[in-house]
């Protein structure tokens, strides 16, 4: 296994579990809650955040996504529950498809699209990238919600303001 998919492999392995503990502490009361009419409601945030490993598998799987083609339908499930388990099932179905890859496959063109236009010509290793970057951007999005709300953090890089000011009591 070459060293970059070895990197790749301990790298979404470590912000699955920061996505895990996310995830977890979802308020099962809130899944229609948005803090902005623009914004995604928390259900579909958290069902998006679930469905993004499953990107690493379609990078090696298919040569690109054409929206036009497959448009988009989001999942809508309501329940912590059932969003782990997506997660959980994206995410090994994605490590299992980076595990048997090799750098060459890494290397092969994937193209994003809706119709003629190219929204991302990229490569597998690039398409792999932007699932883990956009995994982390959401969620972000959702620690934020989640701090609107007044739910308890939990650390992703390090300890949570909430983590610190909870050690802080303790001391």
């Amino acid at each position: 296994m070459s060293t970059i998919i070895k990197l790749l492999l301990k790298e979404i392995e470590k912000e699955a579990q920061a996505t895990r503990n996310m995830l977890n502490i979802v308020p099962a009361d809130k899944y229609d809650w948005r803090p902005h009419p623009k914004s995604m409601s928390l259900m579909q945030l958290t069902n998006h955040i679930a469905e993004l490993p499953a990107w690493i598998s379609m990078a090696f799987t298919t040569d690109g996504l054409d929206f036009a083609a497959n448009p988009y339908e989001s999942t809508t499930l309501t329940n912590t529950g059932d969003i782990l388990e997506m997660f959980e099932n994206n995410y090994a179905d994605g490590r299992a498809h980076l595990e048997n890859a090799s750098e060459a496959d890494l290397e092969k063109p994937w193209v994003l699209r809706s119709g003629e236009q190219i929204l991302a010509d990229m490569n597998k290793y690039e398409t792999v990238r932007v699932s883990i970057a956009q995994t982390i951007h959401h969620r972000a999005q959702l620690g934020v919600f989640l701090r609107l709300l007044n739910v308890a953090i939990p650390g992703t890089y390090g300890p949570s303001a909430d983590e610190l000011e909870q050690m802080q009591a303790y001391a």
